[in-house]
């Protein structure tokens, strides 16, 4: 192209942008307005960078119409997207901005079940999983303050000894979750198992994305948390073991450097907190220290 089609085309697509503007400036919601025409520049900006041809712009609809056919009411191929392209780390740096020394979030992930059942301070929330190492949680709430956050409620929650969260089963069981509340100093304890690394859902479209980027599927191993308090934001967040090979390339941008903890083996011998009986077998302990933010 020569330097005046070259213009010709430049003006040509920046007329196509300002009229699309044009046709959503007048929408009545300010902040619909200012979603939708930043979506637009954007999307334009990216189309006139990228350059597509029509059929791979139509293989990125079909790529999106399959994410929404895989998506079910026990599974969101749209929130893993979100999470393998870092779209859900970001929206939560967000919108979880930084206050003292308060604990970082991470991603909810999509197994979060609000059905969990209650367990007592020092309860197990992996009991019958003959699979996993018994693993004793500990620590304390606090606000940014320092003061204790007492009766705040926590609820965790991580996937089973083979690396499968329950609603992966096809059996309906429910395993390797509970809540509990901090006690009146803001104390809190809990059994579970020791998190394993394993895989994000990768037998649908986000799996033929991941592949053809050549990334892992692999999650860091990790166990959830969210922890609320009235008065204080809800915080959602995990916690990694240090030393864990799979902490650079977690697959949805999950981990935070103060967010993994040291784990620490315990030989069978060594008598545990509660003084639980483990049949001879060794455990491992690991210690979270919450600060929850005010609420804002």
């Amino acid at each position: 192209m020569t330097a005046h089609e070259n213009e010709r085309q430049r003006n040509r697509e920046e007329e196509l942008v300002a009229t699309v503007l044009a046709a959503f400036d007048a929408t009545p919601d300010p902040r619909t307005r200012e979603v939708v025409l930043a979506l637009v520049r954007h999307l334009h900006a990216f189309l006139r960078e990228v350059r597509p041809t029509e059929a791979e712009w139509m293989r990125g609809i079909e790529f999106l119409t399959a994410v929404g056919h895989w998506s079910d009411e026990r599974r969101s191929e749209f929130i893993l997207l979100s999470d393998v392209l870092g779209a859900s780390m970001q929206t939560i740096t967000v919108n979880n901005p930084a206050a003292g020394d308060a604990t970082e979030a991470t991603v909810l992930g999509p197994f979060f079940n609000e059905g969990a059942p209650e367990i007592p301070l020092g309860g197990d929330i992996a009991v019958g999983d003959e699979h996993g190492r018994p693993l004793w949680v500990e620590g304390t709430v606090t606000d940014t303050t320092g003061a204790p956050v007492p009766g705040a409620r926590l609820d965790v929650w991580e996937a089973d000894g083979e690396g499968l969260y329950d609603m992966q089963h096809p059996d309906g069981r429910m395993s390797t979750r509970g809540w509990l509340r901090a006690d009146d100093e803001g104390r809190y304890r809990f059994w579970a198992i020791m998190p394993l690394n394993y895989p994000v859902p990768d037998d649908g479209p986000v799996g033929d994305l991941l592949r053809a980027s050549g990334r892992t599927p692999m999650r860091a191993s990790h166990l959830h948390f969210l922890v609320s308090a009235p008065g204080h934001r809800t915080l959602i967040t995990h916690i990694f073991v240090k030393g864990d090979p799979g902490l650079p390339t977690d697959a949805v941008f999950g981990v935070r450097e103060s967010l993994i903890k040291d784990f620490v083996d315990q030989d069978a011998s060594v008598a545990t907190p509660d003084g639980r009986d483990l049949d001879g077998r060794p455990w491992t302990r690991t210690r979270f220290d919450i600060v929850l933010a005010p609420d804002q």
